[in-house]
């Protein structure tokens, strides 16, 4: 059975999602039940394809989560305001600064971990001057 780490390994974002896709347009157009046909030729998923297809919704997830924080850093260079960040993001302002405030907080946590590149003092100082405070700003 393909578990998440499995295939996080084996797939891009792009090539995930477009097997995801595959498997999701075959699983919609096959027959639901016993009592209709489905679309012409559509063949069901089998219980390894079914359990991919699970697998992969989650390697896509993961993915495109991993970039998040690093657009939301695009979107402060660009004058976006942490209210339009948060309803860009479905959250609060005050939700969506607190996570990327975790987030620099890890990316300097990891400037000692082996294998891992992080940030230094000037690094995590300017991404916190970028990222300023959620309060008392106007909208840009």
């Amino acid at each position: 059975m393909a578990t998440p780490d499995d295939l996080e390994g084996q797939f891009t974002l792009l090539t995930a999602v477009a097997r995801y896709e595959a498997l999701r347009t075959r699983d919609a157009l096959a027959a639901p039940d016993d009592h209709d046909d489905g679309a012409a030729g559509a063949v069901p998923l089998t219980r390894a394809e079914t359990l991919e297809m699970l697998a992969l919704g989650e390697v896509v997830a993961r993915k495109a989560g991993y970039g998040r924080q690093l657009s939301v850093r695009s979107a402060r260079r660009a004058g976006a305001s942490w209210a339009q960040i948060g309803a860009a993001l479905g959250t609060s302002k005050q939700a969506a600064w607190e996570t990327h405030n975790r987030w620099i907080d890890e990316q300097a946590r990891r400037q000692d971990d082996p294998g891992h590149w992080g940030w230094d003092d000037a690094d995590v100082t300017a991404a916190r001057a970028l990222a300023g405070e959620p309060d008392g700003e106007g909208e840009k």
